[in-house]
């Protein structure tokens, strides 16, 4: 049996007024996971603790197994894990991004316009980046190159600081979302005299795209140590994606990352490239479980684009979805398959939610009564919901050679209105409830409704 989990990043969404009240899911044209949706397993699932920021990195440990109330030690550290920053115990990482701010007022009163700037290159930023640490880095700060807009910077002897996510405040001034330590507000007012008028942000404006013209800090956090996957599992893993955070990730947890040329985080990302890169590792190289990550819905829902968000969950479900379901199909393999994002990211918002996700469970053995569709109202309507999200791996798994919960998952089942609206419905429920009894997890059922 291989096992797959496909991560559409920021997926989900809350219904749209002005698109019938629909959201980017059941909007995208997605024939496959439709398909798929008929005979598989669909709930929801909470991946941010209530204390805990609604980032990809909390979430991305949940889904991948890791309890974050345990693992979670910040963002940046997971990344310094990609770069290869051997971080010191009395280290501090910070996520460093290149930003677009405007240009006519002064600092404080400027806003943020892009968080990404444009989805800069990789190449372009490493250049703005060297700027950067010729003029500000000293014993006590260093600056890494990361990709696109995400870089890294390491404060010796430093302290996790309060610092805001330049995707929370777009379109607002800056001023009181500025670090509160001095000399990390100094170094980013400063930034943005270094990178304003650089040459590569003086070609950019001639093409009519945003400048990276400030640096950003945010994400502050310690040197992370997670359990070696295999040692959890008892099997090999292997991470596909394109973004510091999950290749940091892979790093922490002894996982195999795979290069994809053309991999990029962002709309025009490799998507087949990452499908045959996951086969061929679950094939070819003796893995036994690949992580699909996909950062494009989550960066189109930051842009507040809902046609490119609907583009990319379409380029998911046609690039990835189906090529690593026909070809783990084709060479006779049995799998199941986990789809899902790690949190939603509203179009209405721009930023992360604390919501639940809705998750889709496809095994290739056997069919399951499913619904009709896979989207978060089709999740919600299983009445089917995890808690802790970081148990959908005991579920993926079917809780064989698995160590990371040594007991029962609770699962809360609620079931409500029309799925125990008559005696055939009723059934059907206690059919579903039997089929996870024998799962070995432990169920709440409860309804509302009296059936004559």
């Amino acid at each position: 049996m291989k096992y797959v989990i496909v991560l559409g990043d920021g997926m989900a969404d809350e219904p749209i007024e002005a698109a019938g009240g629909k959201t980017p899911l059941q909007l995208a044209d997605k024939p496959v996971m439709d398909e798929m949706a008929k005979v598989s397993e669909q709930g929801i699932a909470y991946t941010v603790p209530s204390n805990l920021p609604a980032g990809s990195d909390v979430a991305n440990l949940s889904m991948l197994g890791y309890d974050p109330q345990v693992y979670y030690s910040g963002r940046s550290p997971l990344e310094a894990l990609s770069i290869g920053v051997d971080m010191k115990d009395t280290d501090i990482a910070l996520r460093c991004n290149v930003v677009t701010v405007s240009e006519d007022e002064d600092y404080e009163d400027k806003t943020i316009i892009d968080h990404s700037a444009g989805e800069i290159t990789s190449e372009e930023a490493a250049i703005l980046i060297e700027a950067v640490r010729k003029e500000l880095e000293d014993d006590e700060y260093k600056f890494y190159p990361g990709v696109s807009y995400r870089h890294l910077t390491i404060w010796d002897h430093g302290e996790v600081v309060e610092l805001v996510p330049p995707h929370d405040v777009l379109g607002q001034k800056i001023g009181q979302y500025l670090p509160k330590q001095e000399k990390l507000k100094e170094m980013m007012e400063k930034s943005f005299d270094i990178l304003n008028h650089h040459p590569i942000n003086e070609a950019r404006a001639e093409k009519g795209l945003n400048k990276a013209n400030s640096i950003w800090f945010w994400g502050a956090g310690t040197k992370p140590a997670l359990d070696d996957f295999k040692e959890k599992t008892g099997m090999n893993g292997a991470m596909v994606s394109a973004v510091d955070l999950l290749k940091g990730i892979a790093v922490g947890a002894n996982m195999r990352n795979l290069d994809v040329e053309g991999a990029n985080g962002g709309l025009d990302t490799n998507y087949y490239g990452k499908a045959m890169a996951a086969v061929e590792a679950l094939l070819e190289k003796n893995d036994d479980f690949a992580y699909i990550h996909v950062e494009a819905p989550d960066e189109m829902g930051h842009q507040g684009s809902l046609e490119n968000k609907i583009k990319a969950i379409e380029h998911l479900d046609k690039e990835v979805v189906k090529v690593v379901k026909e070809e783990l199909e084709k060479a006779g393999e049995d799998f199941r398959i986990l789809i899902g994002p790690d949190h939603p990211t509203p179009i209405a918002i721009r930023t992360h939610s604390k919501e639940p996700i809705p998750f889709m469970i496809y095994d290739s053995t056997k069919d399951y009564e499913g619904q009709e569709e896979y989207s978060e109202e089709a999740a919600r309507e299983t009445g089917i919901v995890i808690s802790h999200a970081y148990d959908l791996m005991n579920r993926l798994l079917q809780n064989k050679r698995n160590n990371f919960r040594r007991h029962k998952m609770l699962v809360v089942k609620k079931f409500g209105g029309t799925s125990v609206g008559n005696k055939d419905r009723i059934m059907n429920v206690a059919k579903r409830c039997i089929e996870d009894y024998k799962k070995e997890m432990m169920l709440l059922l409860s309804y509302q409704q009296w059936v004559r």
